[in-house]
């Protein structure tokens, strides 16, 4: 039983050795200089600097404006020159225009079935055209002015009733309200009110969702053993948690805006009513799920 034990301990042992290994001679043999890593981590202990574009400067500095790190087991290039940007981002584009697939990002876009996280192909084509010619056109944004007017007003009004009552005010908050309750009436068509429970729980979700994009999923770096520290650690539980907060709004403004029995609303051209529009026509080359929609809204 002792023999069976000290197996069982030593194969995981064994098959990290194999991939620490497979690792550094990958790197040696076909990566840009970069500095030494650490076994396992790599170089993600350096990433905790403070004062992070500074620390890369310098260290490109060392290896040269083209830079391999190690982060866990994904490799990342650090670029720090004009010329080395303009080969990435022009000469070699298709090689590097699709973002990372993060987990948190991947949850929030449907697996990337949003605009800006999905990757590079003929799926991606077809929304970027659509979105650029019918939602993010200058005659569009153009229809959209009074709606930004109108809250620009409400936000000096509301200014102005607090200093004539010599009150302190909170600009920061008042700003985040501008621009998310513009957005809302944008995309949805709907205001939250100032105070009110709805306004509250956008809010919030809102939060929880820039706070889970930000957070450390230790998946994303050690895809072998990392899924089993984020759920141990309730990350992954807070994660589909506040995914299924954020796909229940989503359903209820969906539905609010398919009853037929709804009052009227403010106006009917935004781009909720556009890509509802298109589901129903179905125009798109691929099919246009309700899960399209959601995640296209979440980036907007």
């Amino acid at each position: 039983m002792a023999l069976f034990d000290f197996l069982i301990l030593s194969v995981p042992i064994f098959l990290l050795f194999l991939l620490i290994k497979r690792n550094k001679t990958t790197k040696k043999a076909c990566s840009p200089p970069g500095p030494d890593g650490l076994p396992f981590i790599g170089n993600l202990h350096q990433l905790r600097n403070s004062n992070l574009h500074q620390y890369l400067w310098k260290l490109s500095q060392k290896h040269g404006p083209l830079m391999y790190l190690r982060l866990g087991f994904k490799p990342a290039l650090i670029v720090s020159s004009a010329k080395m940007a303009r080969e990435i981002l022009k000469t070699h584009d298709l090689e590097f225009c699709s973002r990372p697939a993060l987990t948190a990002t991947k949850k929030f876009t449907y697996n990337g079935l949003d605009l800006a996280f999905a990757p590079y192909g003929a799926y991606w084509r077809e929304v970027k055209k659509k979105c650029v010619v019918r939602v993010f056109s200058s005659i569009r944004a153009q229809s959209f002015r009074p709606i930004r007017e109108d809250e620009v007003s409400r936000m000096i009004e509301n200014i102005s009733k607090s200093a004539l009552a010599s009150k302190p005010f909170n600009l920061t908050e008042e700003l985040v309200s501008l621009t998310s309750t513009t957005l809302c009436r944008v995309a949805f068509g709907k205001r939250y009110e100032i105070g009110g429970s709805d306004k509250n729980r956008f809010q919030e979700l809102l939060h929880e969702t820039q706070a889970m994009a930000s957070s450390f999923f230790l998946s994303d770096y050690f895809p072998c053993l990392g899924w089993l520290v984020d759920k141990l650690t309730g990350l992954s539980y807070r994660l589909e948690k506040s995914f299924k907060e954020f796909d229940a709004f989503y359903k209820g403004i969906i539905d609010d805006n398919l009853d037929p029995n709804r009052p009227k609303p403010e106006r009917e051209d935004t781009i909720l009513d556009f890509l509802l529009q298109i589901h129903k026509e179905g125009s798109f080359k691929v099919q246009l799920t309700l899960d399209h929609i959601k995640a296209i809204l979440t980036v907007i």
